[in-house]
């Protein structure tokens, strides 16, 4: 996506980076409806700039974003919301950057992560869940899965991760 088509794709993920932002801090919820329309510009932006091929492309980024963020849901650490928004923004991206897009929302996410976790004063219990996770990634070792808090400010909202994360990478992955 030369230029002009990726300052396209970010003059339409900046509002939805709004938006998802708003919903997914006050209510922990990621509406379809952007999920959808963000699937659909993807989708729509590749397959005009490459035809046939930027249309596979940008389906081949969803299959990948889809996979990768699915695997994280399976033990627990994200919601099925943003399993589809990452979906959705990897048609936006195409298959050849999902990767460094991913790497990059893990990135922002940690970041998010931690600045949570001060906040709501849950440093031990975190450190305790991740250990755990750690010893259940070891042979012979079970892979705990971990409740949600019932407490919200202990969630994280990973679709600002998802969203600002991907605004960065279309910056420097992007000319």
């Amino acid at each position: 996506m030369p230029g002009q088509l990726a300052t396209i794709a970010f003059a339409f993920l900046l509002p939805l980076a709004l938006v998802i932002t708003y919903y997914d801090v006050r209510y922990r919820r990621i509406p379809n409806t952007f999920v959808l329309a963000t699937l659909a510009m993807g989708i729509a932006v590749n397959s005009f700039d490459k035809g046939l091929s930027g249309a596979l492309a940008s389906l081949g980024g969803c299959a990948l974003a889809f996979v990768l963020m699915f695997m994280l849901h399976v033990f627990g650490a994200m919601g099925a919301g943003d399993v589809k928004l990452f979906a959705a923004i990897g048609s936006v991206v195409g298959s050849s950057l999902v990767l460094p897009t991913f790497f990059v929302v893990v990135l922002v996410g940690g970041v998010l992560g931690v600045v949570t976790m001060f906040r709501a004063g849950a440093v031990r219990t975190t450190l305790q869940n991740i250990l755990m996770l750690i010893v259940g990634l070891l042979p012979g070792w079970k892979m705990p899965r971990l409740a949600v808090p019932a407490d919200r400010r202990k969630t994280i909202p990973y679709g600002v991760a998802i969203t600002f994360g991907s605004l960065i990478s279309l910056i420097v992955f992007r000319p």
